[in-house]
């Protein structure tokens, strides 16, 4: 069944001072993302990482929750100065490509010349974030490896890094170049199925992430593994859901 379209009426009808309001304290709350880079940078050249990932942590919560608002304010209507998408894109490259390619360096986890090996993931995320067809919104996609360093950041933080600079290397190549081929990712909040069950296990997963922060350095190897439950999953899925939705299968939310 399709969506309501909105009458002229209501199309038209002026914006109140209340809603303008609502709708740039949206964008506001968008930004501050950039603080929380700010903090996490901070963090990092302190050798805090833990506190770097709960500040990005941080960030990825302001994200997971803004596009709710700006829904719910109809923000295209009430904040029409500001690109959403734009600002969106700025803290989101900051967050989950910049700064933990640059904790990845600061550690001393890739190999030497680490500043060449850091350009591989910062260009291909870019042109990524560049790139229009990038997100296929419609259909609950991301085209090629969605900028998730982030995560990598953190698995190499807990594990990769124990089997040595080649190997962090090696696995951050390949995601630079998946970023470019067009393997899609399920985009989790709008999953052509299954939505229910990657939102929870993405909130459980964030719980199980700030669980080995409280105990870092002397993480449990059990946490560690089952952290990784989702991240295996949520490929699985993805690699599953892409080939079934490609064949023309219908939608199961």
């Amino acid at each position: 069944m399709g969506c309501p379209m909105p009458d002229a009426s209501e199309h038209d009808a002026p914006v109140r001072p209340i809603h303008r309001v609502l709708g740039y304290a949206v964008h506001v709350y968008t930004a501050t993302g950039a603080v929380w880079a700010f903090l996490t940078a901070v963090a990092i050249f302190q050798d805090r990482y833990a506190l770097a990932f709960l500040w990005m942590t941080v960030a990825v919560f302001v994200d997971s929750t803004d596009g709710v608002l700006a829904r719910w304010v109809r923000i295209g209507r009430s904040a029409p100065r500001i690109d959403g998408r734009k600002l969106d894109d700025i803290v989101d490259y900051l967050n989950y490509t910049f700064l933990p390619v640059v904790m990845i360096w600061h550690a001393d986890w890739l190999p030497q010349p680490a500043w060449l090996w850091t350009a591989f993931p910062l260009v291909a995320s870019l042109m990524a974030f560049s790139n229009v067809g990038a997100k296929e919104d419609d259909e609950g996609f991301f085209v090629g490896f969605p900028s998730y360093w982030n995560v990598f950041a953190f698995y190499t933080a807990f594990g990769i890094r124990h089997a040595g600079p080649h190997v962090v290397l090696a696995v951050m190549l390949v995601l630079s170049v998946a970023s470019a081929l067009p393997i899609r990712f399920v985009y989790p909040s709008k999953a052509p199925r299954w939505r229910p069950l990657f939102v929870v296990g993405a909130v459980l997963w964030m719980i199980a992430c700030l669980a080995i922060l409280t105990t870092y350095p002397a993480v449990p190897p059990w946490l560690g593994w089952a952290s990784f439950i989702y991240p295996a999953m949520y490929i699985v899925l993805s690699i599953y859901l892409d080939v079934s939705c490609r064949a023309g299968a219908p939608p199961t939310r």
